[in-house]
């Protein structure tokens, strides 16, 4: 059924035409920072050649990539997910969801599924674009792993909270205008903090990120996301249980 329910939101996705615009913008935004990145490493590379142990391509160009593309979906991604359940209450067409024989927990997770499948496949040119440099040099397979692995993380915790706060409300320009003021915050309260020990650090997905940014797969940020993200989707299962 959670199956069911996340191809149902990959088809709705797919048939409306914002989705390829937004899907064709980004792809745009992508690679105008990937080959504005690369002329800045092509422009440097006479005075890196002279540094030893230099960074290399990848910490020049995937690593401040992979950070714009996190920083983009803090914005983009509650967008998507102000619509999964909120759309539905106002439309009145969540009342035959929760009327059929369906559990809240196969409504949450294949809602949050569709939206994540989608939104992988939305990001998937970026490690596409990197690979593209492979013939001319070499690559650091390990950060681009980290990468990839703490995107994703990130990325499901974004939808978790996304999906929570569209579950409140009936309104989904509300639920996106939350999510983002969450999300948002929670990196400028990092930002804020001065003190390295200061629980704004520990509770902000962005902070969680940097070591994969890095390169580093530290099981505490790992923890930290599926944590968050399955919080989230609990409070959300919750909420349609007490609708029901």
């Amino acid at each position: 059924m959670i199956r069911l329910i996340a191809l149902r939101e990959l088809r709705s996705l797919f048939v409306m035409p914002s989705t390829w615009f937004v899907f064709a913008a980004l792809q745009f935004i992508f690679a105008w920072f990937f080959l504005n990145a690369l002329q800045t490493f092509l422009d440097f590379q006479p005075q890196l050649a002279q540094i030893a142990n230099a960074p290399g391509v990848t910490v020049i160009i995937a690593a401040p990539l992979f950070n714009m593309v996190a920083l983009l979906l803090m914005m983009l991604v509650p967008m998507f997910t102000m619509r999964l359940i909120a759309e539905e209450r106002r439309n009145q067409t969540l009342a035959l969801l929760m009327s059929s024989p369906i559990s809240s927990r196969h409504i949450v997770l294949g809602k949050f599924f569709g939206l994540l499948v989608f939104l992988l496949a939305l990001t998937c040119s970026i490690p596409l674009m990197l690979y593209s440099l492979a013939p001319g040099t070499h690559l650091d397979h390990g950060l681009l792993l980290g990468n990839c692995i703490g995107l994703l993380l990130l990325t499901a915790s974004y939808v978790a909270l996304g999906l929570y706060i569209s579950s409140l409300t009936a309104q989904p320009i509300i639920a996106a205008l939350g999510a983002v003021a969450v999300l948002a915050g929670l990196w400028l309260a990092d930002l804020g903090a001065s003190a390295p020990g200061s629980p704004w650090h520990l509770a902000s997905p962005l902070h969680h990120f940097r070591n994969f940014n890095n390169g580093l797969l530290d099981s505490g940020d790992a923890a930290f996301f599926v944590l968050f993200s399955a919080a989230f989707l609990l409070l959300a299962m919750r909420r349609i249980d007490n609708n029901r």
